[in-house]
């Protein structure tokens, strides 16, 4: 069987990196067993044409193992890296990649972001989905705490959402998630 990739920031071995990912697919009943994920490590990996991840992808197509690729990434911050943070950045950078490896083809991205502001990241995009309310809380939480991430803000959001609502873990019926959802149904589609 012809598999999918859906390249990602952080590693591969590491299930945190992919786990919402999964959990979309298996929201939107996709067969994540037709995924082949692979990790890039940190952002700046995506954008190093002779990175070793996409001379695997390159070897899997020539193979024809993987016939479409949808490349997920944080947005960031322009803030902290002037060259690929931001959204429009971040499109920019990946597009020109993508073009030079000639992956445009039969690949796609999804830039993960806070959808009002275009920054942040996929834990951005889960504080965006939760009521006004529940978002204070964890704010108020950081800032009484004053506690200090110290570089790793995105785990630490990612547990406070985790433990504050177990329960519904992800809203993914939120419309801040259905640019997500399209593109992964998009990768299923096969011509």
């Amino acid at each position: 069987m012809v598999k999918l990739a859906i390249c990602h920031e952080g590693h591969t071995n590491k299930p945190l990196d992919s786990e919402i990912i999964k959990l979309l697919l298996k929201d939107l009943k996709l067969d994540v067993n037709r995924v082949e994920f692979y990790g890039f490590g940190s952002k700046s990996n995506f954008y190093k044409k002779d990175y070793k991840v996409y001379k695997n992808l390159q070897m899997a197509i020539q193979e024809q193992e993987i016939k479409k690729i949808l490349f997920v990434l944080d947005a960031d911050n322009e803030e902290n890296d002037n060259i690929f943070g931001g959204h429009v950045k971040t499109g920019r950078g990946l597009r020109s990649v993508l073009s030079d490896l000639k992956l445009s083809s039969l690949s796609d991205f999804y830039i993960s972001r806070n959808p009002i502001t275009h920054t942040g990241n996929i834990e951005s995009l889960l504080l965006s989905t939760i009521p006004e309310e529940q978002k204070e809380c964890i704010d108020d939480f950081l800032q009484c705490s004053e506690f200090k991430a110290k570089g790793n803000d995105k785990a630490l959001l990612r547990q406070i959402y985790k433990l504050a609502y177990p329960d519904t873990p992800y809203n993914f019926k939120h419309k801040y998630f259905n640019e997500f959802k399209e593109k992964l149904q998009n990768l299923f589609v096969t011509k």
